[in-house]
């Protein structure tokens, strides 16, 4: 495959020949599939090989979707938020400047030219370190073997003691870096163990990251920024140990800089590090089924930690009378039912990652209570348990005495065991553009219903109840790594409605008279948002929105439940009913509306009997001014253009008075259709409502191509003005109607050459 470069973070969009539904434009040379750049002005740039190419050996294949797209492309004023890390294949280094080679391949070629990997894309530099200060410091940047004579990745084995908290406050990370550590197939997949500082060594090292459904090679040099020979950042207590350093690097690097990773969750970092999606109970206030939520969690493959809260800095690891240590992180490990005197007893096993201290109540490790266990059932619970910190309590005075539980679900891809249990997962991903689909939460009713939507069918219900467990987690993208953009966390949330019938966006009307089924329990500015819920089988509407409405944002959602789902976008459809005009009456039956027309027409027509485009600007105008419900500046000459190009049939860049006629019924459908949006009588119309008014004139479009007309033709109010509106109206009814004379079969899309498609595009 050839790519077309581009030298700006943009996304390239790949197909190929034989689908049939193109996500991208497929451009192909001499049958080869290309890459086109649809995410940015700058012109790609054919592989050198290709230079000489002539363009009849050029040709695009394009959905009607894809053509809207792109010629739309060209007339934005602005363009939406755009995610600014885009996924790669696991087996693929993250590092534009590398055309997406493997670890492997960049070590192989610094070996063969005897040269350190430095990194471009994350250079040594201040830079990388601070974005929104200075450093106070003279930072020096050094490789291992600069600080010590023989440095190690790993030190026999990754454990707690490879993790102390640096300058940085990235203390979330490393509560998650622990966790980590105490499961070895996840450990092994984000730190792969081939690399070293000995044979092989090249000065690069990779680790891998979940970053929006996608797993991400990320490659980096080892030069870490250091002050008097020592590491500034995340260290090993061994001076010889860099694994972990080297982990936080490239963290830092997915995320932007160092000083992205200030504040946060443990639970962000272990999803970037498993997959998973995180959940988190209050002990005190958890629902009643909480022991069977987190027994089906573990027999998942979910990791779960669980902590007591401080209320003070002085609480801090500070020791209880029963042994537990208040604000620290404990493990999950296991859950059990056993019988004790005639009844059943509900146990949960818990480890200290410090290991030595461990709770000493109830079913600690000799209490009396395990006396009167049947000895097999003893032996059978107790075998796998360990005595460095990991210890056994009753489910009860685990409520009492701890606050919070934390679950990350693991994905199925996640999990290497196979007699694991999986969750079904469903994943889309979207964004909220403002005039267009940032609708913002129930409260704002008029633009609500314009946020991006998604129907979910539960059919089947759980194994051990009539209703259907689903866990639905709502991420925002890129946000640490947007920071120094002075964008931050968005406030967002998300609403469950029992879904309608119909397949296309849900309207106003039904949030206004319909309560939503669940939501989250509330709107929050972090980066991600999830709830547990028991629903019964059903169809049901997902809403997730920002909290107000305007704001932009790329978010990923995702629905884990426990038996399959299907799950759909709403509003994807793309096609146009578009009848044939009916033809124009003959001269002695038009109506006097006709016969002035007529009039006006024929005195500004010359001898040829046709208007050109400054005419028909003269004429709109002073017939529209007559209208005093329309309160608009005048129709533009661009506008005027786009309707002869719409009209003018026989190519003579003018238009006749048959050809008026036709349009000025199709003008008088469009100007109802408007002032039926213009409620204030303002001579604008709300960019949220086009959707509704271009279905009503024959046009389906979904949540991408409304983005990029609400750029292009909404003011900073998000309104648009009649003649803006002429315009869009216009042009999509004319862009719809030659793709339909192209498409001979009706199969959907049209094939032509690049003359074809320049042709195209300037008529349109």
């Amino acid at each position: 495959m050839f790519l077309l470069s581009c030298q700006h973070a943009c996304v390239l969009l790949q197909a190929k020949p034989s689908e049939t539904d193109l996500k991208g434009v497929a451009l192909y040379l001499e049958d080869k599939p290309v890459s086109v750049c649809l995410g940015c002005d700058h012109q790609p740039v054919l592989p050198s090989q290709h230079s000489s190419l002539h363009p009849p050996l050029c040709h695009l294949q394009l959905t009607s979707h894809l053509l809207l797209l792109f010629l739309l492309r060209a007339l934005k004023k602005r363009m939406p938020l755009q995610s600014t890390l885009s996924g790669r294949n696991s087996n693929q280094a993250v590092s534009s400047q590398w055309d997406g080679k493997s670890f492997e391949q960049l070590r192989q070629e610094c070996l063969q030219k005897g040269v350190l990997f430095e990194d471009p894309d994350f250079p040594a530099t201040d830079a990388s370190l601070f974005f929104s200060q200075s450093v106070p410091v003279q930072i020096e940047w050094k490789r291992p073997r600069e600080i010590c004579k023989n440095p190690k990745f790993i030190v026999g084995g990754a454990d707690r003691t490879d993790i102390c908290q640096g300058q940085l406050g990235d203390c979330w990370l490393l509560a998650a870096i622990a966790s980590l550590t105490l499961k070895k197939e996840a450990l092994a997949r984000v730190v792969p163990h081939d690399q070293d500082f000995d044979s092989g060594y090249a000065g690069i090292f990779h680790f891998q990251f979940w970053q929006h459904n996608k797993w991400l090679d990320v490659v980096v040099d080892d030069r870490l920024p250091s002050v008097r020979n020592r590491l500034i950042m995340l260290h090993s207590a061994s001076n010889d140990e860099f694994w972990s350093a080297l982990l936080e690097k490239a963290y830092a690097k997915v995320n932007g800089s160092y000083e992205s990773l200030k504040g946060g969750s443990t639970m962000e970092a272990m999803e970037d590090f498993t997959g998973g999606v995180g959940e988190m109970y209050e002990t005190k206030s958890a629902p009643d089924d909480l022991f069977t939520i987190m027994k089906k969690a573990l027999d998942r493959g979910s990791m779960m930690g669980c902590s007591i809260d401080i209320t003070s800095s002085a609480e801090s690891e500070a020791k209880t009378s029963t042994g537990l240590v208040k604000g620290h992180a404990y493990s999950i490990t296991g859950l059990e039912e056993v019988n004790f005197r005639g009844q059943k007893v509900k146990l949960i096993r818990i480890r200290n990652p410090w290991g030595q201290v461990e709770w000493n109540g109830r079913w600690s490790d000799n209490a009396r209570e395990w006396d009167y266990v049947d000895k097999a059932e003893k032996t059978r619970i107790l075998q796998n348990s360990t005595d460095d910190g990991e210890f056994w309590m009753e489910f009860e005075d685990f409520k009492r005495n701890y606050d919070k539980v934390e679950i990350c679900n693991m994905s199925p891809d996640a999990l290497e065991d196979d007699t694991k249990r999986h969750w079904e997962v469903n994943v889309f991903e979207g964004n909220w553009i403002r005039g267009s689909t940032a609708g913002g939460c129930r409260n704002y009713i008029d633009t609500f219903w314009t946020n991006p939507q998604f129907k979910l069918q539960l059919e089947d219900a759980d194994d051990d109840d009539d209703v259907c467990s689903v866990v639905i987690a709502l991420m925002q993208k890129n946000r640490r790594k947007l920071r120094k953009e002075g964008l931050d966390l968005e406030t967002i949330g998300f609403a469950v409605y029992e879904a309608p019938d119909e397949e296309d966006q849900v309207g106003k009307d039904f949030f206004r008279y319909h309560p939503s089924k669940a939501r989250s329990r509330t709107y929050i500015n972090m980066r991600e948002v999830s709830e547990r819920f028991t629903l019964p089988p059903g169809k049901y509407l997902l809403v997730p929105t920002t909290f107000q409405p305007h704001q932009e944002a790329d978010f990923l959602i995702r629905i884990f439940s426990e038996k399959k789902a299907e799950a759909i976008e709403m509003g994807t459809n793309v096609d146009a009913d578009l009848p044939e005009p009916p033809l124009p009456s003959a001269p002695e039956d038009e109506t006097e509306e006709e016969k002035g027309l007529r009039r006006l027409f024929e005195q500004l027509a010359g001898s040829d009997k046709a208007i050109c485009v400054n005419e028909l600007q003269e004429m709109l105008n002073g017939v529209l001014s007559r209208r005093r419900e329309i309160k608009f500046d005048g129709v533009s000459l661009s506008t005027c253009h786009s309707i002869i190009n719409l009209m003018d049939v026989d190519n003579t860049g003018k238009m006749e008075f048959q050809e008026f006629k036709v349009f000025w019924d199709k003008m008088k459908k469009w100007i109802m259709l408007f002032l039926s949006f213009d409620t204030d009588r303002s001579g604008k119309m709300s960019s949220y409502e086009l959707r509704t008014a271009l279905k009503a004139a024959g046009m389906n479009l979904n949540n991408q191509l409304l983005q990029l007309i609400g750029l292009r033709f909404a003011d900073d109010n998000y309104d648009i003005d009649f003649d803006d509106y002429l315009t869009c109206i216009v042009r999509l009814e004319n862009m719809f109607r030659v793709f339909q004379a192209l498409d001979e079969h009706n199969r959907g899309r049209v094939r032509m050459n690049m003359m074809q498609f320049l042709l195209l595009s300037m008529n349109v």
